[in-house]
């Protein structure tokens, strides 16, 4: 399941994912052949219904999402009173050759990818938002794949 779907179950919880990955970097964690976590910067880039990232050909997380597809994908806070909310989603990641998927996600990158960079698309199979009233009080959203659930907690 791409963006599309969670657009369609939970257009809410996609626009404010959207506007928190917008051109800004967010925290990509994979999964390391010996099983730990690893962390890396990147900039998501949404747009048609998908979510890309795009990365040198030899970066860790290429080789780990390639052997591994299992992410998440957090967008953090703008500061420490939880400044903006925060966003988290999890998946995997597939290799992208497509031509016409590319040119998709070069039309709606925030930068201009160079042409040796690969592309990945990630899957969604849970998005979760925290934000805060104005009291401090957290209110967070999910939403899972096949069973959507949107509930303030």
């Amino acid at each position: 399941m791409g963006w599309q779907t969670l657009e369609q179950e939970d257009i809410e919880l996609a626009e404010f994912g959207r506007a928190r990955f917008a051109g800004r970097p967010a925290y990509l964690a994979t999964v390391r052949q010996d099983g730990s976590p690893r962390v890396h910067p990147v900039t998501p880039i949404v747009g048609g219904g998908h979510l890309f990232i795009f990365m040198e050909p030899t970066s860790p997380k290429g080789h780990d999402l390639r052997r591994d597809g299992r992410y998440a994908l957090h967008a953090s806070v703008e500061d420490t009173a939880g400044g903006g909310g925060e966003f988290l989603i999890t998946g995997r990641g597939a290799l992208v050759e497509n031509v016409e998927l590319r040119a998709e996600a070069i039309r709606h990158a925030s930068y201009s990818p160079a042409d040796r960079y690969i592309l990945f698309e990630l899957s969604i199979e849970t998005a979760f938002s925290t934000t805060y009233d104005p009291d401090g009080t957290p209110v967070r959203k999910r939403w899972r794949r096949a069973q959507t659930q949107s509930r303030d907690q």
